[in-house]
């Protein structure tokens, strides 16, 4: 005689499923509490960095600091902004414009060196391939000098060109790997029906490669305009006169020179990362789907 398997109590049954239920509730409640913990307490300097511009100046030194000024100051950001002596309309004008043509030139240049490498066969491509990833690992104050010295002889210190010309030859290892690993995802067929139609490479990569690419062109962008907005240390090295100055430049003279006036360094500061803010908020859809795209294909 077979032995028959007892059959569960339905009321067992609803009671596990129910018990599963609010134990994945429990884990999804706790990680998005921790989340929202981690956005807080990333946010503080944010917060404390707005406040502060809004404070008068004896307020910001008062102890314990308040949580919000008794008296907003709005016209701080006027005052800061035409302060004397300062030139951050200018300064503003030189960083806008070293950021442009940079990305310009990142977003060109790297895209069209990532279709070589995923759409294009020729002798030694995944050594040279390598080759570019390895660069990623050669530190910047190695090339630092002699750079120096070839910028220095062909009479380029102090203008903006060794900031935006080297962006125009190859954008970057890293902005190729991910715009590549993006193309490596495009089905084969539409560039083979393209090439029948008789697209040639630069027509089927302008006008096939680049739209379809969106996201990961997107994610680019971000990472080259923030890194060309808040970069300090090229143009400290390049830049001498003060009329070429970049908003990073200026803001270290502001406060190497007035030091005291913290509320208006707060507002030039919140004013030099407002533009970053933006720009992510408006594009964070692609970014991230860039992210997630570029990783996974190859």
């Amino acid at each position: 005689m077979s032995a028959t398997a007892t059959p569960v109590p339905r009321s067992r049954q609803h009671q596990a499923a129910k018990g599963k239920f609010w134990r994945q509730e429990g884990r999804a409640a706790l990680l998005y509490f921790v989340l929202i913990l981690i956005s807080l307490i990333s946010i503080v300097p944010l917060w404390w960095m707005i406040i502060t511009s809004l404070k008068t100046k004896p307020e910001v030194y008062i102890f314990p600091p308040s949580l919000w000024p008794k008296v907003p100051q709005f016209t701080n950001y006027i005052e800061a902004w035409n302060y004397p002596n300062m030139r951050f309309t200018r300064w503003t004008l030189n960083t806008l414009f070293i950021s442009v043509t940079v990305l310009v030139g990142v977003l060109l240049t790297s895209s069209l060196c990532a279709y070589g490498f995923a759409r294009i066969r020729f002798p030694g491509r995944n050594f040279w391939f390598i080759a570019t990833l390895a660069s990623v690992m050669l530190p910047p104050q190695v090339t630092l000098i002699p750079l120096y010295i070839v910028f220095f002889r062909i009479e380029w210190l102090d203008t903006f060109l060794p900031l935006t010309v080297p962006a125009w030859f190859g954008g970057g290892a890293i902005n190729i790997f991910l715009i590549r690993q993006f193309f490596l995802g495009i089905p084969l067929e539409i560039e083979d029906a393209a090439r029948i139609d008789g697209a040639s490479r630069l027509q089927i990569w302008w006008n096939i490669f680049l739209p379809l690419s969106l996201p990961a062109l997107t994610t680019v962008a971000i990472f080259t305009f923030q890194r060309t907005w808040d970069d300090f240390y090229g143009p400290l090295i390049y830049l001498s006169s003060a009329n070429n100055y970049t908003l990073a430049l200026g803001m270290n003279l502001f406060r190497g020179t007035y030091t005291e006036e913290m509320n208006y360094m707060m507002a030039i500061a919140f004013l030099m990362t407002l533009p970053m803010i933006v720009l992510f908020f408006f594009a964070q859809r692609y970014y991230i789907r860039g992210v997630v795209l570029g990783g996974v294909k190859g």
